[in-house]
This record gives C-alpha cells, sequence and structure tokens, in this order.
C-alpha cells in the first residue's frame, strides 16, 4: 500500500496526496467573509480514485464548506455562519458571526505510512472576545487499496471567563434542526443518494436517530460511479452515540451532532474533547459495515500515537 505525501502552502493550507491523487486540502487560514464564521475547512476531499465526495459554498448555504467544524450556538454566538435561529422569529441576521483563527502549527510530518497536521486555533467573537482556544489534529492513512480514513480531533477550553453552552436549532426550539459539530456537504449529484446503518439503508428518516456510525452512498456525474463516506462517533465523546442531522433531500450530508437536541455546557476554564473517525470509499453501500470497521481501527491508531506522542 502507498505512503502519503503531505505538502504545506504556507500560511493557508497542507494538502494530501496518494501518488498523484489529492485526497484532500485543508484550509487552516481561508479568506472568508464574516458573515460566513471565517473556519478552516476540507476541500476539495477525494476517494482514492479521484473522485470528488465534497462541495464548496454551495449556494443555498454558502457557509457550507466541504467538511468542517462548525457550531451554530456556542452561548450566544454563531461560528457556523449566516443567520442564527431564535425561536419565534425563525433565522435572524445578527452581529455574532464568530471567526476560528489559526494561531500556529503544532505538528505536520508523516510516520508509518500516515500524514497528519495539528495546530492551535482561537474563537473569537464577531465583537473580538476571545471565546476559546483549541488544539486540533488531523490525520489520513490508507485503510484499503478502494479507501482511507481521515481521524480528526479537537481539544477546546474555555477561555471566555464564564461557563458556555453549546446546542443547536433544536435545543433553542425548532424541531429535528439539532445540527452542529463535523457537517460534510457532498456534491450536488449526491441528492438522492441514501444512507447507510448498522440497521441498513434509508433516507431521511435517520435524522435524529442515535448511532455509532452512518454512512452515505452517492453517485457521481459523468462516471456515474458510486462512492461511500462514512463518519463514526469516537466512544468518548459526549453524549455518545450521537443524534444524527443527515439529509439526502435538497442536499446531501452528515453530521454527528453532539447537541443535537441536549445542551453540553462547558465551565470557565474546563476542556472538552471530541473525535471523529471519517471514511473516504470506491464502494457502494455493501461495504459500509467493513469500512465502519476499519475507521475505528484507524481511530485507534491515531489515539495510540497522539498518546505515545
Amino acid at each position: 500500500m502507498n505512503s502519503l505525501d503531505i505538502t504545506h502552502d504556507l500560511d493557508a493550507s497542507v494538502t494530501v496526496r496518494d501518488g498523484d491523487t489529492e485526497l484532500f486540502r485543508y484550509v487552516y487560514r481561508p479568506d472568508t467573509v464574516q458573515l460566513e464564521s471565517p473556519k478552516p475547512y476540507i476541500h476539495p476531499l477525494r476517494t482514492r480514485a479521484g473522485h470528488v465526495v465534497s462541495l464548496f459554498r454551495p449556494h443555498d448555504h454558502v457557509w457550507h464548506k466541504g467538511i468542517a467544524w462548525s457550531l451554530p450556538h456556542v452561548g450566544e454566538e454563531n461560528f457556523w455562519g449566516g443567520p442564527t435561529y431564535i425561536h419565534g422569529r425563525f433565522y435572524v441576521q445578527l452581529e455574532n458571526n464568530g471567526t476560528q483563527a489559526h494561531r500556529r502549527i503544532a505538528a505536520l510530518d508523516r510516520a508509518d505510512g500516515s500524514a497528519t497536521f495539528a495546530h492551535d486555533l482561537d474563537w473569537i467573537t464577531q465583537s473580538g472576545d476571545l471565546f476559546f482556544t483549541e488544539r486540533r489534529t488531523l490525520r489520513a492513512s490508507l485503510i484499503s487499496p478502494h479507501a482511507w480514513a481521515l481521524t480528526f480531533e479537537t481539544q477546546m477550553t474555555n477561555v471566555s471567563g464564564t461557563d458556555v453552552a453549546m446546542g443547536s436549532p433544536t435545543t433553542k426550539g425548532r424541531e429535528n434542526a439539532g445540527y452542529g459539530g463535523l457537517f460534510w456537504r457532498g456534491p450536488r449529484s449526491f441528492t438522492g443518494g441514501q444512507f447507510v446503518t448498522a440497521e441498513g439503508t434509508g433516507g431521511d428518516e435517520v435524522r435524529g436517530r442515535r448511532m455509532e456510525w452512518m454512512a452515505f452512498e452517492g453517485r457521481h456525474d459523468e462516471t456515474d460511479v458510486q462512492s461511500l463516506v462514512l463518519m463514526v462517533d469516537d466512544t468518548a465523546n459526549p453524549h455518545h452515540p450521537p443524534q444524527w442531522f443527515a439529509r439526502t433531500e435538497e442536499f446531501a450530508c452528515l453530521n454527528p451532532a453532539p447537541f443535537f437536541s441536549e445542551e453540553l455546557t462547558v465551565e470557565r476554564g474546563a476542556t472538552v474533547r471530541f473525535r471523529y473517525g471519517v471514511g473516504i470509499a470506491d464502494a457502494d453501500a455493501s461495504a459500509a459495515p467493513a469500512l465502519a470497521d476499519a475507521v475505528r481501527r484507524a481511530l485507534a491508531g491515531a489515539d495510540a500515537s497522539i498518546a505515545a506522542g
């Protein structure tokens, strides 16, 4: 199996390649406008065969950017982008679109066939207050001739000086709209695809259900081939197993949402940790259970590597 290469576009992004295929680009210092809550993002995201499985800044939700760690309700602040849900008023554009600002690189290396990037960030409100500091780590590894895994870990420390509740539009009163967390937006051609879970395949009826992992099977234009995107929630994550915000109608998305229907209060000075595994495969729905197992192993390997470091 090939090893991965990682290259650095100074003060902008890192790119991980599998031979001639760019698996993903992580833009850690974006040029996003304030209204869209500037934050690092992964796009493009590709399978090992080179098929793009992400969408950047779609016209219907311009703050959706490939895969991003996006939180719509952090106290009274919005680190998701766009308007804020206010019960009884629906969505209202406020002056509360915060920024996840890159501060320094902590790791950039290749080892044992994997590629790792870690950096520190400051979460700054639109009014200029420092709310959280964060250490974020991304690690890519090849898990089969047709699949690779990305582990995503964040450790966020509340430096606001007060307790902060993380929530979603559902915790604010909007039914079945509990989005927030690690959010993937799929290509336009994936609209109308299907979800795959341990219980089988399905559509939008899976939204809000609790489960450890979920996958999305989509089909590409031009080639007519299928790809599989899968997310696994680490068992140590708060509120595990999560409820999922997932859509296949209107647009394709996957989001293990830790604050779907229950807020998580981070006390001042406290640190909260989340870890996820993402599997990307040139495969159809039948490969999802095996892919989930492989991503779990990748998560365990990443955890051991971080502990050793």
